[in-house]
């Protein structure tokens, strides 16, 4: 199963960090590629993203675990959408700790290639480690 995971301490209060990170709204703001978020509930969310045609694209999750304020992991939604030709499982977890000049966090992505697309896999860990520390750069610039 590619993973990525990527940690950074980022130059905030933890409860500053949590309350970006528990909060689907924020997406946009942080998480690469999410234009708008929609059909926030406490359990689930929309994430809409752009393609580089302009295309929306939608892609639904749900919260596997919160557990305030350290751990928030969703996942998408694959069965009934196109992301099932690619895709059997993508879960992404937040951890928080307390660091050295403010919060360390770490960003894990497991995905679950289907079928042919897993002679893809150390391509896709790459692009997704690149997204997991803009990701970060993102949490540092709106909380820090």
């Amino acid at each position: 199963m590619p993973s990525a995971r990527r940690t950074r301490t980022v130059a905030a209060p933890h409860q500053a960090v949590w309350d970006v990170i528990e909060d689907p709204h924020h997406l946009p703001r942080w998480w690469p590629g999410v234009a708008r978020v929609e059909g926030v509930q406490p359990d689930r969310w929309t994430q809409v993203f752009t393609t580089k045609q302009g295309r929306p694209v939608r892609a639904d999750f749900r919260v596997l675990e919160s557990h305030p304020p350290w751990l928030r992991s969703w996942q998408q939604e694959i069965t009934g959408t196109p992301f099932e030709r690619v895709l059997n499982e993508s879960i992404i977890e937040i951890g928080l700790e307390p660091g050295d000049g403010g919060t360390r966090v770490t960003i894990a992505h497991h995905q679950k290639l289907r079928g042919y697309s897993r002679t893809g896999g150390m391509l896709l860990r790459r692009a997704t480690a690149q997204k997991l520390g803009e990701a970060l750069d993102g949490l540092q610039r709106i909380c820090g």
